[in-house]
């Protein structure tokens, strides 16, 4: 969608623009980018069961060059960056339209028989076990095989309806009835048992590997339930086959990022009042509202147009404690329709760096703190140096650092976001501060983060005097 901005672009030129992409957000005070790496049964990594991505080099099957791994260079430079990479998956979408050509190792041309066409596309029947199986493999190829944070899905699962088209999964259901006699309650299962094996699985090999999902905003309309909320638009539950609530209620994810893609004044589906819904419904679970950045300036609807959408929108966000956060879609809208809303998160909304909120549910252990800090003055700025901390009870020590900085009398606290200078989920042991003012004096604390940023105690304060300027 966003990245590679063409197919066939070098290996120096896809590094580059995602480079840029990533420092512009982190400009805008992201803390996690969502990168699609499986579009439609095609992969952006090299350790994959399934063929290059066309949306690389341009053809399917086509490797981009020699050595090169889109994902783990994607990893290692959010990491840096102090953001979390969550790869995103579409599960169960094959080919995109009627004309797609799938290279020869492609599932839909080595297995036909575990798909079926829905309005020119095909799609891996939900129904077949085998299926599930497959999709649950593809996954833990990267969950075992790359340093991810998470594993994202979108809204994707049975198709969204089509005038006039029928799924043909009739066969499925007679074969593999799993005690269900009513198609609609069977292919919500189907889903089930994905999600719930995948939730399973991905944990089994890491603990601290977050599951999220990103489905369609609405649930159920309160007219088909009084659970649901009181909007009238489409419903996940019923027309996609996607019970979403189930899955947060049964803690198969870690993280639901409802897509409330509407306005505070949409008739059919108010901002707010899915905002609200959804607060009420997280079961102790993450909720990160998704936020439509690709609607701003557009026509169809007036609200849009209006600057504030957006900021209005992450400030009602805010006054609910039982929301931990937005993900925008897309991030090439940052860069075109909605970059006045990027200003406002930048320069207000999120001008101080945050970590990713903590899942205590995968990890409550908090790292012990980093050893040895200390603090040098030189020509070129304050070298930091320090140990990793002693490992703590569940054998972690660090997989980041956050470095704090205060000015002399400035109060030496944690807790204050504007003095953190460095946020990264890396496992290094020392820094240059370049940003210091010569004949200054400063104070820094150094905390360690796990990998679902437990952070530590902190270590300091260390004091240090800068250099000051030679006298003329």
């Amino acid at each position: 969608i966003d990245w590679p901005s063409r197919p066939g672009l070098t290996v120096d030129k896809q590094k580059q623009e995602l480079i840029g992409i990533l420092e512009q957000h982190k400009a805008n005070g992201m803390n996690a980018i969502v990168l699609q790496v499986r579009p439609a049964a095609d992969a952006f990594y090299a350790k994959s069961r399934e063929p290059w991505s066309q949306w690389l080099m341009g053809r399917q099957g086509l490797a981009p060059a020699p050595g090169y791994d889109p994902l783990e260079f994607a990893i290692k430079e959010a990491h840096f960056r102090g953001m979390e990479l969550h790869a995103w998956f579409n599960p169960y979408r094959a080919t995109m339209n009627v004309n797609a050509v799938v290279h020869e190792s492609h599932m839909t041309r080595k297995r036909p028989e575990l798909f079926f066409t829905y309005a020119g596309k095909k799609q891996f029947d939900p129904g077949l076990p085998e299926v599930r199986e497959y999709i649950v493999q593809v996954i833990l190829d990267v969950v075992k095989g790359y340093d991810v944070d998470g594993i994202h899905f979108d809204d994707y699962f049975y198709p969204y309806p089509v005038a006039g088209q029928k799924i043909r999964d009739e066969v499925t259901f007679s074969k593999y009835p799993n005690g269900f006699t009513n198609v609609n309650d069977w292919r919500r299962n189907n889903v089930d048992l994905l999600i719930k094996q995948l939730d399973d699985s991905i944990h089994h090999y890491k603990k601290y590997v977050k599951f999220g999902i990103s489905p369609f905003g609405i649930w159920k309309n309160s007219a088909e339930d009084t659970l649901g909320s009181a909007t009238n638009g489409l419903s996940n539950y019923t027309e996609l086959f996607a019970d979403s609530r189930k899955w947060v209620k049964e803690g198969w994810v870690d993280y639901i990022n409802p897509q409330v893609y509407f306005s505070f004044t949409r008739k059919a589906a108010p901002f707010g009042t899915l905002v609200d819904w959804w607060s009420n419904n997280t079961f102790g679970r993450h909720l990160y509202i998704g936020q439509a950045a690709y609607l701003v300036n557009q026509k169809m609807e007036a609200a849009w147009r209006l600057p504030n959408q957006i900021p209005d929108q992450v400030r009602y966000i805010r006054n609910n404690n039982r929301v931990q956060g937005s993900v925008y879609f897309s991030s090439k809208s940052f860069s075109t329709i909605a970059r006045a809303a990027g200003d406002s998160l930048r320069n207000d909304l999120y001008k101080y760096p945050a970590l990713p909120p903590q899942m205590p549910w995968l990890d409550d252990v908090v790292p012990n703190q980093p050893q040895q800090l200390t603090a040098d003055a030189m020509d070129d700025g304050i070298h930091l140096k320090w140990n990793a901390p002693h490992k703590a009870s569940d054998e972690e020590t660090a997989s980041g650092y956050v470095i704090y900085r205060f000015e002399e009398g400035e109060k030496i606290d944690v807790l204050n976001a504007k003095n953190i200078l460095r946020i990264s989920f890396e496992d290094y042991t020392s820094f240059i501060d370049t940003t210091v003012e010569k004949g200054k004096r400063y104070n820094y604390l150094l905390t360690a983060l796990d990998r679902v940023k437990n952070e530590s105690e902190p270590s300091g304060p260390v004091g240090v005097q800068t250099m000051a300027e030679p006298a003329p």
